[in-house]
């Protein structure tokens, strides 16, 4: 149950930080905060995963979303609590699916703003909710390929 607190936390952060771009910033305006590396750009996502789009799109993704969050809960739910790291990545997946399935139910689309840059590099325009699926997956997998690799090898040892 404890561990369900960093989603609700991730997802409370997550909504603010949408809210706060949306109520002070036109769509598309850019505040740079490091020059020519770090912008805050407001955009809007009303396609899938960097911006995928295809008829009836925002319906079949909120249902994936929706059916995806149920299993996240399941999956928790199923984990040992000793199992910390890869019990905080599924929780921050969580907090990510739900960060952004919120925008996609009540606005229709994804409000993204944290905008990266090398050069004339740029990264996709993304939020709090995509970061949390990004660092919780990076959790989940150093669990499972790196700490499970060494977990079997000091067993068979």
């Amino acid at each position: 149950m404890k561990i369900l607190f960093v989603s609700a936390i991730m997802v409370f952060a997550d909504q603010i930080s949408k809210t706060v771009v949306r109520n002070t910033m036109s769509l598309y305006e850019s505040i740079p905060v490091i020059p020519e590396f770090f912008h805050l750009t407001y955009v809007s996502n009303d396609g899938m995963a960097f911006g995928i789009n295809f008829p009836l799109g925002i319906y079949v993704f909120s249902a994936i979303s929706i059916l995806f969050t149920g299993f996240l809960f399941w999956y928790l739910w199923s984990i040992k609590d000793d199992e910390i790291l890869i019990r905080t990545g599924v929780a921050l997946i969580l907090a990510g699916a739900i960060g952004n399935l919120i925008d996609r139910i009540l606005l229709g689309e994804v409000v993204d703003f944290l905008d990266f840059m090398i050069g004339d590099f740029h990264w996709y325009v993304f939020n709090l909710a995509d970061s949390c699926v990004t660092v919780g997956l990076g959790f989940v997998l150093y669990d499972s390929l790196i700490l499970n690799r060494k977990k079997a090898s000091q067993i068979e040892e």
